[in-house]
């Protein structure tokens, strides 16, 4: 995508992720506390005046106000424009995934681009939650997967032909039930071992949202093998610097995010290097 049409496609799929990324500080924010995402306006977090809109434009607003509040001055948080930063990135990197070349600008990879940067923005917003107030929203999980389904039989419709999202209702559903029943049976499984909870059900959930778009296998299998690598050469070190031990609580859920978002940009290539049978087996 080095043509000046192509470059000019790509900075319109960052700037609709900054600004998506700005509705997502809202979701972050207010989601937790049962507060509607809709109403009221954003407004200051400290002394709760409406923010104007000219004060609001993705992280251009944070660098002119120098980090401030303009009404009470008080310091807001960088995580706002790096949320923001974030999701246009992901935006960006998810275009040219599935739009590598100007001849796939049509329709059915239009639609394929809002399923996968949708998915994406469901994970930015349940990994910030679950690291701050350990826990992941029904309305990010649970009750995403129809969107998923929806997604899916939409793309199928299009004639969307795709490696890395589930095409068709059947690939989705089966994509839930898989990614809910592995991650649930594990759950079980340390349950009637240990007697207790090795994870929150809210993984579970979490897992078979991802199954949703992603499709069954090898999609869901990859995300729990990256997922638990990842949490072992992060997650162990911060627990023992910490020094609570290894049953101390850590979440999960930002390395499933993690996880499926390195099958959505680059699992199957990955798969069919690694494990090129398997790739064989399912048509990579």
């Amino acid at each position: 995508m080095g043509d000046p049409a192509s470059l000019v496609l790509g900075a319109f799929a960052l700037i609709f992720g900054l600004v998506i990324g700005s509705f997502l500080n809202v979701v972050i924010a207010r989601l937790p506390e049962d507060r509607s995402v809709v109403w009221p306006g954003s407004a200051c977090p400290l002394c709760g005046t409406p923010i104007k809109p000219y004060d609001n434009v993705p992280v251009l607003a944070w660098i002119w106000l120098r980090g401030r509040c303009r009404a009470c001055k008080g310091s807001i948080s960088p995580l706002y424009p790096l949320i923001e930063l974030l999701t246009g990135l992901v935006a960006w990197l998810v275009f040219r995934r599935v739009m590598p070349g100007l001849d796939q600008v049509d329709l059915p990879h239009l639609a394929a681009f809002l399923v996968a940067f949708g998915f994406c923005c469901l994970l930015i917003a349940q990994t910030y939650i679950d690291v701050r107030h350990y826990i992941i929203p029904d309305e990010l999980s649970v009750y995403a997967i129809p969107f998923g389904l929806g997604g899916a039989v939409a793309l199928q419709a299009l004639g969307y032909e795709g490696a890395f999202l589930a095409v068709g209702w059947k690939q989705s559903a089966l994509g839930a039930l898989v990614g809910g029943g592995l991650l649930g049976a594990v759950m079980g499984l340390y349950w009637l071992i240990r007697r207790e909870e090795g994870m929150g059900f809210g993984d579970v959930k979490l897992l078979a949202m991802i199954g949703a778009f992603l499709g069954p296998a090898p999609a869901v299998p990859f995300v729990i093998f990256v997922a638990s690598l990842a949490g072992a050469l992060v997650g162990l070190p911060m627990v023992l610097l910490r020094g609570r031990g290894l049953r101390a609580a850590l979440p999960f859920g930002p390395f499933l995010a993690l996880a499926g978002l390195v099958w959505l940009l680059t699992g199957p290539e990955l798969v069919r290097r690694w494990f090129p049978g398997v790739g064989m087996l399912f048509e990579l």
